[in-house]
């Protein structure tokens, strides 16, 4: 039997992701709070594929914390560009 890698594991993780954003805002009556799931979504799909498919698991861990610090500096504008438009 065929023990599923990394790589394996991490796609399906993705699709699980995926599958999840495309769940949450129907089910959410809170615009601003569905929003800032789908990002935390968005946030953990990055990492993952930063780690595993961008092969940063095994970079230095400046590298690592630069590109997780770009990752979630980019899902905190975005979340406050969304709270701001949904705001107006």
């Amino acid at each position: 039997m065929m023990v599923p890698d990394r790589l394996d594991i991490t796609w399906i993780v993705l699709i699980g992701l995926a599958l999840m954003t495309l769940l949450v805002p129907p089910l959410l009556a809170r615009p601003l709070f569905a929003s800032a799931l789908v990002l935390a979504l968005a946030a953990i799909k990055g990492r993952r594929i930063a780690l595993d498919f961008l092969d940063l698991r095994a970079a230095p861990a400046l590298w690592r914390g630069l590109v997780g610090a770009w990752i979630i500096i980019i899902v905190l504008f975005s979340w406050l560009a969304s709270a701001i438009v949904s705001l107006i």
